[in-house]
C-alpha cells in the first residue's frame, strides 16, 4: 500500500500530530511538497502533503487562510503540514478553522522534525511500496507463465483473474469468446463483443476501458497479435482501476497470449502448406495418398461427407453496388446474424475475414477445416452440417444484409467484394466434382451479384432464376420489342397473346379461352407475331426462345 497520512501520522520519529481532518486521515501520498509560496497551487499536481512555516502569509487572518486552504483543497493538495516554532510558537486558530472548514487534513509538525525528514518518510513508503509491486507482479508473471505452460489459455486467464481479483476473458479474431475465469463471467463478457469488435479496427496494438462507476466492473479491452490484424482480444474485469501490481500481472498476460498466438500463427502457417497438399491429392483423385498425408490433422474430415468453399475478391464499383441495393429494396429480408458472423464486414480483405470466421466456428465446435489460399482466391474444405460451413452461411447473410448500407456510404471508387460458391456433399473420391461444383456457384454468385451460391441451389427447383441475368433480358428486351411496340399502339394484345398460346402448348381452343376471344382471332394474331418477327413458330426453337424471353422479361 502506499503511504497515507494515517502511516505518517502514526510513524514513531516524526512526532507529528493531527489538528483537522482526522477522518479523512487514510488518503493516499503521492509526494511531499514545501513551499512558502502565498499561492502554490501552479505547482501542484494533487495528490501532495504541502508542508508551510507560514513564512509569507498571515495565518492569523481568518480570510486570508480560508481562500488560502480553500485553493489547496481545489488543488487535489490531500494534507498541510505546519510546522510550529519556526515563525509561529502554535498552530494558528484561522489556519484549525478553515482546514476543519473544507475538511482539510493539518498536521502540526514539531520543531525538532523537519521536513527532510517527513519527505525521506514519504519517499521511503513510496519506494517500499514499489518494491512490493514490483516483487508481485514478478511473482505473477512465473505464475502466469507456468499457467500458460501447463494449463493452456484457460489457466492463464484463471492465474490472471485471481491476481487481479476480478475476471479475464479471451475472444477470437471474429469477437466471439473463447474461454473466461472465472466461469459466471462468461455472460458479462459475451456483452462485450460489440466493443471488440470496434477496438479490433483501430491499428495495433489497442486498448479501451469499458464500464464506470455507473456500472457493475470496470473492464479494460487489449488486442493480442502483432500483426496489423489482431488475432484475438483479452478482456479484464476489475472493481476498480489495476494498481502497479496488478497492471504488471495484465502486461504479462497480454505478453504471454501474443507469444502464444505468434506461435499459434507459425503453426498454423504450417499447417496450410500440409492443406495445401492434401486438397491437391484429393483434386487428382489420390484420396488414400491424401489422407496418409493429412494423417490425424485432417483424418476426421476426410471420413465424413464435406463441402468445398470457393471464395474469390471481385472488385465492384460503388454505382454498380448502388444498382445492386436498387434490386435488393424489394427482397424479404433476413435476421439478421450473430456479432460472431457479422465479424467485420466492412474490411478491406474480406478474404481473411472468411478465413477467421470459419477456422474460429471450427475451433469452437472442435471440428477440422481445412484452409488454402490461392492468391486472390481461398478454398475451405469443410465438414458438412459443421459449425465452420454454418458460420459462412451466416456471414454471407450478414454481408447480404449490410452491405447495401456500407456501399452507399462510400460515394465512388473501387472496393473489394466477397463471392463464394459452396459445393454440395461429397466424399474424398469425389473432391474434384465438388470443386467444380463450387466454381460453378462461384461463377453464378459473381454474374448475380450474390455473396454466396450453393450448387444445390442451382442443381435443383427451376431454371428461371438463372435468368435473372443482364445479358438475357438484354436479349428478351431486343427479341420482344418489336411486339412490345406494336401493342402500343393500341392494335391488338400480340405479347399476352403468344404467351397464353405457348403455355398451352399451341392448343388454339384452351389459348383462345383463356384470352376471352374466338381461336381465329387467336390465329390472325400468331401469323402477325411471325411477320413482325420473320420467325416461324413452327419451329420449336424459336418457340423455346420466346418463352424464354417473356420469362426473362417477367423476373425484372
Amino acid at each position: 500500500m502506499p503511504p497515507t497520512l494515517a502511516s505518517l501520522v502514526h510513524h514513531s520519529a516524526l512526532k507529528l500530530t493531527v489538528r483537522a481532518g482526522a477522518d479523512r486521515l487514510d488518503v493516499p501520498v503521492r509526494w511531499a511538497h514545501v513551499s512558502e509560496l502565498a499561492d502554490p497551487v501552479p505547482y501542484m499536481e494533487g495528490g501532495e502533503l504541502l508542508l508551510i512555516t507560514a513564512l509569507k502569509l498571515d495565518a492569523e487572518d481568518p480570510e486570508v487562510m480560508r481562500r488560502y486552504v480553500r485553493r489547496l483543497a481545489g488543488a487535489g493538495v490531500v494534507g498541510l503540514g505546519f510546522a510550529v516554532g519556526v515563525n509561529y510558537e502554535e498552530t494558528p486558530k484561522a489556519l484549525v478553522d478553515a482546514a476543519d472548514e473544507e475538511g482539510l487534513p493539518l498536521l502540526e509538525v514539531p520543531r525538532r522534525t523537519p521536513f527532510l525528514a517527513i519527505s525521506k518518510a514519504v519517499s521511503a513508503a513510496i519506494a517500499a511500496d514499489q518494491y512490493r509491486a514490483v516483487t508481485a507482479g514478478f511473482a505473477a508473471q512465473r505464475e502466469l507463465t507456468r499457467q500458460a505452460q501447463t494449463g493452456g489459455p484457460e489457466g492463464l486467464l484463471a492465474a490472471l483473474a485471481s491476481q487481479v481479483d476480478g475476471w479475464a476473458a479471451l475472444y477470437d479474431a471474429s469477437g466471439a469468446v473463447v474461454a473466461t475465469a472465472p466461469e459466471w463471467a462468461g455472460r458479462r463478457a459475451a456483452r462485450l463483443t460489440g466493443d471488440v469488435q470496434k477496438l479490433r479496427d483501430r491499428p495495433a496494438p489497442a486498448s479501451s476501458v469499458v464500464g464506470g462507476p455507473e456500472h457493475e466492473d470496470r473492464v479494460e479491452l487489449h488486442t493480442i497479435g502483432t500483426g496489423r490484424r489482431p488475432r484475438a482480444a483479452l478482456a479484464v474485469g476489475t472493481a476498480a482501476a489495476p494498481g502497479t501490481a496488478e497492471r504488471y500481472a495484465v502486461h504479462s498476460a497480454i505478453a504471454l497470449l501474443t507469444l502464444t498466438t505468434e506461435r499459434s500463427r507459425s503453426l498454423q502457417a504450417a499447417e496450410q502448406r500440409v492443406g495445401a497438399a492434401v486438397l491437391r491429392m484429393l483434386l487428382a483423385g489420390e484420396p488414400d495418398h491424401a489422407r496418409a498425408v493429412a494423417g490425424d490433422l485432417y483424418g476426421g474430415l476426410l471420413d465424413a461427407p464435406f463441402r468445398i468453399m470457393v471464395a474469390e475478391r471481385v472488385p465492384v464499383s460503388a454505382s454498380a453496388a448502388l444498382a445492386r441495393a436498387e434490386a435488393r429494396k424489394g427482397a424479404p429480408p433476413v435476421e439478421r446474424p450473430s456479432a460472431a458472423a457479422l465479424a467485420t464486414a466492412d474490411t478491406g480483405d474480406p478474404l481473411a475475414v472468411l478465413a477467421d470466421v470459419v477456422e474460429s466456428a471450427a475451433a469452437r465446435a472442435g471440428e477440422a477445416v481445412l484452409v488454402v489460399p490461392e492468391g486472390e482466391r481461398l478454398v475451405v474444405l469443410a465438414a458438412d452440417r459443421g459449425a465452420a460451413a454454418a458460420a459462412c452461411g451466416e456471414y454471407a447473410a450478414a454481408l447480404e444484409t449490410t452491405r447495401a448500407g456500407i456501399r452507399e456510404k462510400v460515394p465512388g471508387g473501387e472496393d473489394d467484394e466477397l463471392v463464394v460458391g459452396l459445393s454440395a456433399p461429397a466424399g474424398p473420391i469425389a473432391a474434384s466434382a465438388a470443386y467444380k461444383q463450387a466454381e460453378q456457384a462461384l461463377s453464378v454468385a459473381r454474374r448475380r451479384g450474390r455473396v454466396l451460391v450453393e450448387h444445390e441451389q442451382m442443381a435443383a427447383g427451376s431454371v428461371l432464376p438463372l435468368l435473372a441475368d443482364d445479358a438475357v433480358r438484354a436479349f428478351a428486351d431486343g427479341m420482344l420489342r418489336p411486339l412490345y411496340e406494336h401493342d402500343a399502339t393500341g392494335r391488338g394484345d400480340l405479347v399476352a397473346s403468344l404467351r397464353a398460346w405457348l403455355s398451352k402448348h399451341g392448343q388454339w381452343d384452351a389459348a383462345a379461352a383463356d384470352l376471352g376471344v374466338h381461336r381465329h382471332t387467336l390465329r390472325y394474331r400468331m401469323r402477325r407475331v411471325e411477320e413482325i418477327l420473320g420467325r416461324s413458330l413452327d419451329d420449336p426453337d424459336v418457340r423455346m426462345e420466346l418463352w424464354l424471353a417473356l420469362k426473362a422479361s417477367s423476373t425484372e
